[in-house]
């Protein structure tokens, strides 16, 4: 019995080692031998005796894997508005676990839970693992904003609360948030945030109680539904007194004492180009030919970092806000408006301090000379990407003086960066040209229009002389081995890419590349096949799905989707903290590389790469959510009208569309009513049983609006029939809105969907992997 106990737990042992992982019998006994775990009959008896155990499972056919029962795990709890959830857990390539309504332990969306896995998933049929919730570790929702809701006078004098609050997020809605006497009282109608004390248990399974911390306003007031958005994604909107007052007392001109040790480049002709309502300028440009034939590319960046200086009350409120945030009318900056659009900004015409990084670049676009050194410049024009695209067009009526002046270099600028181009994308940067929506509110923030644009060559120099200073400035710390921060985009996962392969055959497009060594080249090349066929655009949304996000690291990682083995933020210290690390870095080791700083330095990036990070995921979600509310709004008053539409994502649940405008919506399987439809997961189809009829992603179809509900940003759309009766609009509800990533959308554009800017909405197609939502 020993021997047996012996081989079973060996057995056993070759199963948990890889948990994932599917084994024939022979590579079992293969190992087994390995492992001197007995004869092959020894073998065959352990897997029966395990499978009747539950302790693996099998398909039948002789492949065999752990099974996962019993098993207690931990995890983030994804609430669903119908009240069961899925536990995503830590492991990146585990499932997530599937946790009926019955067995949520009355876990919120967004908590920390540990899950007992009661059935394994069966990798042979699809279904994920499901469980019960044990315990919650940490409740992840320390508050929520919603609309304020009164009590009568005499349920006051019962229950001791002045009324409820309910919030328009969906997975939040069903709870009751009940508000305690004392504290702030506020008024019907009020959109307050609130501070939870109480969590929904056995007793009162949907509500909690807490505390109103701030009233926003009330909800039907300009501003107040953006501002409640700001708020519930605690987008930092106060300053704290002792930063204003340090960004008081910093002079608005720059001193003789600044200029000190810096390069006066005050005669050169560097221009800012910018978007038209842009007032934060961080990046000056100027370009000439030298004798040699080569060109002089000087990037002069504002020194932010010489006026917020480390463990300064701004600097520690600029850490905390990580980012500036760029809504649809609105800026929340990362450092105060007199530093950001003041002193800090490389306004036309006065002197600034600027980090400089000029570089010599060859005709092949090979950079063979470059240097880093603190300057004082003057900008010799703000200039606008409108007026420069007409510039280099040669549509010069009613131009400034300043166009007509600096053509010249601005044709040169224009010719760099089709040098600067041709080499990122012979080295195989992935690039996506895709036209991008604003959205444009009067001023009581009222959707007006939705506008496209398509970027044109200012833009796109602008953008590779950044791309090419920072790649520049994080070769040079990284050489000098040096600790840095830097702007990473890993190599995305063998199993995603496959299924992105494998969708690519499915359109008849043979890729010829290891997936487990894939090369930014590859995917390239899969981009460029497509190039004007009807399948662009959703093969290029399936490639962005299986990439990664990019993120901030003390490690050089490289940068995948620029093909670029350094990269860092170097260009825009105004409104993200990364660049004013990278800025500070610079300064602290021109004046002493001594281990000392590089200790010190090396001990804060681990935290400044994590926060810097996280926050830009936080502006990312609330700009995201912001333009959802906005366009959804501005589709209200058109229920009933009909559309052309692209499908841009098939579901188990039915199909989001995209109109031509970039609103998506989602047509509900229950909309879909001239067929029973089932979803091939594997070709991301949906198939009519009876009609044989199909959906797939990128095909064109008309749509009916149905539905808009604005509060919950979500539109419902149905399958446009011209012989159909008119019929009601009903209120489905049915939106369940799915966002993954863009990849590394921010680092080919320039500004983080600047303000004013246009935003491309590819980023809103994707529906990450096989998560489910």
């Amino acid at each position: 019995m020993a021997q047996n106990n012996k081989t079973l737990a060996g057995v056993l042992e070759i199963f948990r080692h890889d948990p994932q992982k599917q084994y024939r019998v022979d590579q079992v006994e293969k190992m087994s031998r390995r492992d001197r775990l007995g004869s092959f009959s020894d073998i065959i008896k352990a897997l029966s005796v395990l499978e009747h155990e539950k302790k693996i499972i099998t398909d039948g056919k002789g492949q065999y894997q752990l099974a996962k029962e019993n098993t207690v795990v931990e995890g983030e709890f994804k609430a669903n508005d119908k009240g069961f959830g899925f536990v995503r857990l830590d492991d990146e390539n585990a499932e997530d676990v599937f946790v009926s309504s019955d067995y949520t332990d009355y876990a919120v969306n967004g908590d920390r839970v540990k899950v007992k896995i009661t059935a394994g998933g069966n990798p042979w049929n699809g279904k994920g693992p499901e469980g019960r919730i044990e315990e919650i570790v940490e409740h992840g929702l320390e508050t929520l904003v919603g609309e304020f809701h009164p009590l009568t006078d005499e349920q006051v004098k019962k229950s001791h609360f002045i009324g409820y609050v309910l919030s328009n997020d969906k997975k939040l809605h069903r709870y009751r948030v009940y508000i305690s006497e004392n504290g702030i009282t506020p008024q019907m109608g009020d959109m307050v945030k609130v501070s939870i004390k109480d969590y929904p248990n056995k007793e009162y399974p949907e509500s909690m109680t807490g505390a109103v911390t701030e009233v926003i306003g009330n909800k039907n007031d300009p501003g107040v539904d953006i501002m409640s958005i700001v708020a519930a994604h605690d987008v930092k909107t106060e300053w704290p007194e002792d930063a204003m007052a340090q960004a008081n007392a910093i002079p608005d001109h720059v001193t003789e004492e600044d200029k000190k040790g810096r390069v006066d480049i005050t005669d050169q002709p560097a221009v800012t180009i910018d978007g038209d309502d842009s007032k934060d300028f961080d990046d000056a440009v100027v370009v000439w030919k030298l004798p040699n034939g080569n060109y002089h590319l000087g990037v002069h960046i504002a020194d932010v970092s010489h006026y917020v200086t480390e463990n300064t009350p701004l600097d520690k409120e600029a850490f905390a806000r990580g980012n500036s945030t760029y809504l649809v009318d609105r800026v929340i900056p990362m450092l105060p408006f007199r530093l950001s659009n003041g002193i800090c900004s490389l306004n036309e015409g006065v002197e600034r301090l600027v980090l400089s990084c000029d570089m010599e670049i060859t005709p092949e676009g090979k950079r063979v000379n470059y240097s880093i050194h603190p300057s004082v410049m003057r900008s010799h024009g703000r200039m606008t990407y409108n007026k420069v695209n007409k510039t280099l067009k040669g549509e010069m009526d009613g131009l400034e003086d300043k166009y007509v002046k600096l053509r010249p270099m601005l044709e040169d600028m224009a010719d760099l960066h089709n040098i600067l181009y041709k080499k990122r994308h012979q080295r195989g940067a992935i690039d996506f040209e895709e036209p991008e929506a604003k959205i444009v509110v009067d001023d009581k923030g009222k959707p007006t229009d939705i506008v496209l644009h398509e970027r044109g060559t200012a833009e796109k120099m602008i953008e590779s002389f950044m791309l090419m200073a920072n790649e520049t400035v994080a070769e040079d710390y990284y050489k000098k081995n040096l600790p840095f921060l830097y702007r990473v985009h890993e190599t995305p996962d063998a199993e995603r890419i496959t299924s992105f392969f494998e969708f690519c055959s499915a359109f008849g497009l043979n890729v010829n590349a290891d997936p487990n060594d894939v090369k930014p080249i590859d995917l390239q090349k899969v981009v460029s096949k497509t190039e004007g066929t009807p399948e662009e655009a959703v093969v290029q949304m399936m490639m962005l799905r299986s990439l990664k996000q990019a993120h901030y690291s003390d490690e050089a990682l490289g940068h995948f989707g620029l093909a670029a083995k350094y990269y860092t933020h170097f260009t825009s210290p105004i409104r993200r903290y990364s660049d004013l690390m990278v800025h500070r870095m610079i300064h602290s080791y021109a004046d002493n590389k001594s281990e000392e700083t590089q200790k010190h330095f090396a001990s804060q990036l681990p935290e400044v790469a994590e926060q810097t990070s996280t926050q830009e995921r936080r502006s990312i979600d609330t700009e995201r959510e912001v333009n959802d509310l906005k366009m959804t709004e501005y589709m209200a008053d058109q229920v009933g009208q009909h559309f052309d539409a692209v499908v841009s994502s098939v579901t188990s649940f039915g199909m989001f569309i995209q109109l031509p405008n970039t609103v998506e919506g989602l047509i509900h399987i229950s909309n879909l009513t001239d067929d029973f439809y089932s979803f091939n997961e594997k070709t991301l189809t949906l198939t009519g049983r009876g009609t044989h009829k199909q959906f797939k992603i990128g095909m064109p179809i008309k749509v009916t609006l149905i539905n808009a509900n604005v509060e919950q940003h979500q539109l419902d759309f149905e399958i446009y029939d011209p012989n159909a009766p008119k019929h009601a609009h009903h209120d489905r509800g049915m939106n369940n809105k799915r966002h993954g990533n863009r990849g590394f959308r921010n680092d080919h554009g320039r500004r983080n969907n600047g303000h004013g800017q246009y935003r491309g909405r590819a980023q809103n197609n994707v529906h990450v992997g096989a998560r489910k939502h």
